[in-house]
């Protein structure tokens, strides 16, 4: 109760703003108490502290999707509902950026030397394969396997919500010892 307690003194007054700018007036304090019942009664699943914000703004927006879908305003849920918001999508990338920094490093040299060169050097697949000594289509297949690989490694590690767009939306460790994240 205590946890919970302290979560509504400091994100109440946020999340009824993100309410508030996503629904009608009428209907922010209510959903603002069903986000706070669910937060209460969900806060054991919060596997990891440093992700409750994002956490909260997920919970919060499964909420207002669920207004919609009752109220049935309108045939489609607005397009914002499955895009991550910035500052969410901010966390969301600072997180899996440190995820992955260790799993490249696991890749075979081939895949490992594209992925560092195209990726996070920014090179073009073509100067990727001037430098390696292979052919254009040589580098594209390495990145797209190096690419792949990694996929393939954040999948194992965690579990993802892709949107429409193919955006991660939000995400959780699958188990609490990956080696990754």
């Amino acid at each position: 109760m205590k946890v919970t307690e302290n979560i509504w003194h400091e994100y109440q007054s946020r999340l009824a703003a993100f309410i508030r700018s996503k629904v009608a007036e009428d209907a922010v304090d209510d959903l603002l108490q069903d986000v706070f019942i669910k937060i209460h009664l969900r806060i054991d699943s919060l596997k990891d502290d440093t992700k409750l914000e994002s956490w909260l703004y997920q919970i919060t927006r499964n909420a207002i999707t669920d207004y919609y879908r009752t109220r049935r305003i309108s045939e489609e849920l607005p397009e914002w509902l499955e895009q991550p918001q910035p500052e969410e999508e901010e966390i969301i990338i600072k997180e899996l950026s440190a995820c992955l920094e260790p799993m490249v490093k696991e890749l075979p040299d081939k895949y490992r030397n594209a992925i560092q060169l195209s990726e996070i050097d920014n090179r073009t697949q073509k100067e990727v394969a001037e430098l390696e000594g292979i052919s254009l289509s040589g580098a594209k297949s390495r990145v797209q396997r190096g690419r792949a690989l990694l996929k393939t490694m954040l999948n194992d590690c965690c579990q993802f919500e892709i949107n429409h767009k193919n955006q991660v939306i939000s995400y959780d460790k699958k188990e609490r010892d990956c080696k990754s994240c």
